[in-house]
């Protein structure tokens, strides 16, 4: 299948990268006393002082990490990351649906804490009884405070069969594990009947062939004897847009799914790919563990009235990010802009709010139980109805 939209729009935002890169050089050219520096920038002035005159030695890769580690940090933006060469090579793995690690997704809470949002069945994490809403506090013996994301999901990946150590706390108690890493192969998608010609389609993240699977799936469904589909986004990180798309596309027919809008220009549209089903009836579950792809799916069908969203308030990340390979084999990965719904709203920092809200911690089956009912009375309406 085609390389993921990220990737390709990697080399779109190379004129931005370099123009920023450029930019973080230029205003230090300057001199500011007698000495002749020519064309030496800060950077270099101090890259060469610490590395001859600082009393401990340092490599200058080392250096040149710390130098872009603290340019992200002058963007002030969470979701910017700097990935070392081995760190990007696992970040790809993720993205394909396999990895070696301990099996968790992590992201920052509107508190500032780092939470476990959702724990892989089976992983290390499971086993060592690691939840969804734990509070990460140390990772490999490091505090994660004033960690970025990305720095802290490294730390949790490694080689199969190496250890390491999680402190994390869940309400008032602190527990620590000892974790060994091993292959982890995500279970991101999975259909369930549930009876009565309801069918679960769970989603947990937006990997690589999601969006094909989903599309396979619903137009088997009516060899199936499918009359209604709950789409299961609860407690999904999200992944890839291109995925999200091609998700969404399987219940439109065509128009949008969702736009981007980079600075200073113009939103770019990315439509349905065509052929979804828009028959079926079909409801979408969501949580606050919902977030960015999966948002993107949720909003994209309850604007266009496709679906009926039942559950509680999303995540609320609506922001684009795009990698860039460096000439090291590191990355970036620069948040380049905002997604916008069909409608032309903004979710970052808002989230989606369901058609049918349902309080936070309401058990799993009830809220299940509930989107059988509606699903029930729309599969009543369509039969009600008819166009010639």
């Amino acid at each position: 299948m085609p390389a993921p939209r990220p990737v390709r729009l990697a080399a779109a935002f190379a004129a931005l990268l370099a123009a920023y890169g450029a930019g973080a050089v230029t205003i230090a050219l300057t001199g500011t006393g007698g000495d002749d520096r020519g064309n030496q920038s800060v950077l270099d002035e101090a890259e060469q002082r610490i590395s001859a005159e600082a009393a401990r030695p340092v490599s200058q890769a080392a250096l040149e990490r710390a130098a872009v580690q603290g340019m992200l940090a002058a963007l002030d933006d969470q979701w910017s990351a700097y990935y070392s060469p081995n760190d990007y090579t696992r970040f790809e793995q993720v993205l394909s649906g396999s990895y070696t690690g301990v099996g968790v997704w992590i992201r920052r809470g509107a508190d500032g804490t780092l939470r476990v949002m959702s724990v892989e069945p089976s992983s290390p994490a499971a086993r060592a009884g690691l939840r969804a809403g734990d509070v990460v506090l140390a990772v490999g013996g490091r505090s994660v405070g004033h960690r970025s994301v990305a720095d802290v999901v490294a730390s949790l990946r490694g080689d199969a069969g190496t250890v390491v150590a999680v402190q994390v706390r869940r309400g008032s108690t602190v527990l620590t594990t000892t974790l060994r890493r091993a292959a982890v192969d995500d279970d991101d998608v999975s259909a369930t009947a549930l009876g009565d010609g309801v069918e679960r389609l769970r989603i947990s993240a937006f990997t690589r062939g999601v969006g094909r699977w989903t599309r396979s799936q619903v137009r088997a469904a009516e060899s199936r004897h499918v009359r209604g589909i709950m789409l299961d986004l609860r407690d999904n990180p999200g992944g890839l847009l291109d995925e999200a798309v091609e998700t969404a596309s399987a219940f439109l027919r065509d128009g949008p799914v969702v736009s981007y809008q980079q600075r200073g220009q113009a939103p770019q549209v990315l439509d349905a790919l065509g052929g979804g089903d828009t028959g079926i009836p079909l409801v979408v579950l969501v949580d606050g563990g919902t977030a960015s792809a999966a948002e993107i799916v949720a909003s994209a069908l309850q604007d266009r009235g496709r679906a009926v969203i039942i559950g509680s308030q999303t995540f609320g990340k609506g922001s684009v990010q795009a990698p860039s390979q460096l000439s090291d084999g590191s990355a970036l990965e620069l948040t380049v802009g905002h997604y916008l719904t069909p409608s032309g709203r903004s979710i970052d920092g808002v989230g989606v709010t369901p058609d049918l809200e349902m309080p936070a911690g309401t058990p799993p089956s009830v809220i299940e139980q509930r989107a059988v009912e509606v699903l029930s009375g729309l599969t009543a309406d369509a039969g009600s109805s008819g166009r010639g």
